[in-house]
């Protein structure tokens, strides 16, 4: 029995020993997270120039981002059902499917972003209500999102075709569009905004130009980089991005459902919860705006963390290696936590240096520090606990987990519980945000134990597939 256990611990060592692992896992990574970085720095450049402008309109770009979040959650369920499935073709080798799954996802995202537009151009006062019931903050988000609602779908269809390029393993032209974005929208941002060079002082619709214009951008770079220096994909070649096929309509179906459920559970609640903070007071607002958009911009890192993970991951189980597919699980969650611990500390430490770039009432500015340090201890847990349940658990094919445990945590537990410490228990705002973000720390424990059983290892592709060979 003891050689047997020897036997195995060979086989199967705890960390992987490829080097070509780490290789391809430390490199993807720093592209990704990098393109993530620039990225979200297009939405950074808005928060931080808008904060100089006036805290009024920081406020109501704040509040219209809430509705943006909304869209990032769809956007991502059909990315990552797209690579979920995807990668796990592609580790057999079959581009075909994945040409097909890609024009699946496309479908999608117009109908949700038509659906989306249509809400906010019939709802736009109505909708920026939930969020808070300032009148100025109102006024000024209504214009801003008069522009930027037409931003949705065009994030939404490009996140799908960068989506289709991750699975296969291309990456490095999400940084590069990434770049080109972020330089527009500042260079936008900062000439209309202020009114600079002779230009007209825009205020907050300068910056919903600026966004406009970069995400136009993005969106034509990837279709240039798609339709004529793909190599590997050649997502239009034959025309199977548009061929019919029940069978992996089906599959897509079951596969992003939960996924979506997931997704948009989760996202309702950050709105409500921000909405919570929004009728506290208007230095809540800009406080918490603050603080969560610093934690974002290192949290970009911990999602590419996941969407590594989730590629990597449908990688191996296409290719049948599952005892590599385990100790691969297992080097990555060891180092998700790593990464968790430098981001938490970096956090805290920039705290105040990173609050001084804002112009803010003294009531506003003290909270805003207060807030930074809650968020530095979630920063921990969260690094974990998201990587493991959507990068590896969920791109490994156990789609349904992580459905249940957003539906049981943020619901029966968060939200319960946030309401009740802001208006019942009336506590500090510091306190009802470390309630609202708890379960980043807590959902840690489930998804330990889910990871650690293995059960989440499922093939999603079939067996069979009615393809036409690859061009």
């Amino acid at each position: 029995m003891g050689d047997m256990t020897s036997q195995k611990a060979i086989r199967e060592p705890f960390f992987t020993a490829d080097s070509g692992f780490y290789k391809t896992l430390f490199q993807m990574l720093l592209v990704v997270a990098l393109q993530n970085l620039v990225a979200y720095s297009v939405n950074m450049a808005d928060n931080i120039m808008l904060g100089t402008y006036s805290q009024a309109s920081l406020s109501a770009a704040a509040t219209v981002n809430q509705v943006f979040f909304m869209v990032q959650q769809f956007a991502l369920s059909i990315g990552n059902a797209l690579v979920a499935l995807g990668a796990q073709y592609w580790g057999q080798g079959r581009v075909g499917p994945v040409r097909t799954l890609t024009g699946i996802a496309l479908k999608l995202g117009a109908a949700i972003s038509a659906a989306v537009i249509a809400v906010c151009i019939l709802f736009p006062e109505p909708l920026l209500y939930l969020f808070t019931d300032s009148a100025e903050i109102v006024a000024e988000g209504a214009q801003y999102l008069s522009l930027i609602q037409w931003t949705f779908a065009l994030f939404i269809l490009t996140n799908v075709l960068m989506a289709a390029l991750r699975s296969v393993g291309i990456v490095n032209i999400s940084f590069y569009i990434s770049v080109v974005s972020l330089v527009v929208n500042v260079g936008i941002n900062y000439t209309l905004i202020f009114g600079r060079f002779g230009f007209p002082e825009l205020g907050i619709l300068g910056a919903a130009v600026g966004t406009l214009t970069a995400r136009v951008l993005e969106l034509l770079i990837v279709l240039l980089y798609v339709l004529n220096y793909d190599k590997k994909l050649r997502l239009f070649s034959g025309g199977e991005a548009w061929r019919r096929d029940k069978g992996l309509r089906r599959d897509f179906a079951r596969v992003y459902l939960p996924i979506m459920i997931s997704q948009v559970l989760w996202g309702i609640s950050v709105p409500m919860q921000t909405a919570i903070l929004g009728h506290l007071s208007d230095d809540a607002i800009a406080a918490n705006s603050i603080a969560t958009t610093f934690y974002q911009y290192l949290k970009v890192i911990v999602i590419a963390m996941s969407s590594v993970s989730a590629v990597m991951i449908g990688n191996a189980i296409g290719r049948g290696d599952r005892k590599r597919v385990r100790s691969d699980a297992r080097t990555m969650a060891v180092i998700d936590v790593l990464i968790g611990a430098v981001l938490g500390a970096a956090l805290f430490l920039l705290r105040r240096p990173l609050v001084s770039l804002y112009t803010l009432t003294l009531p506003a500015s003290d909270m805003a520090v207060n807030l930074i340090a809650v968020m530095s201890v979630v920063m921990v847990g969260m690094s974990y606990q998201m990587p493991v349940s959507f990068g590896i658990i969920q791109g490994g094919g156990d789609t349904g987990f992580t459905m249940k445990m957003n539906l049981i945590s943020t619901w029966c537990i968060v939200m319960p519980l946030s309401f009740l410490a802001a208006f019942w228990w009336r506590w500090p705002v510091e306190a009802v945000v470390l309630v609202i973000q708890s379960d980043q720390i807590f959902k840690g424990l489930p998804t330990f134990l889910r990871f650690r059983k293995y059960q989440w290892m499922k093939k999603l592709t079939q067996d069979t597939c009615k393809e036409k060979a690859a061009q």
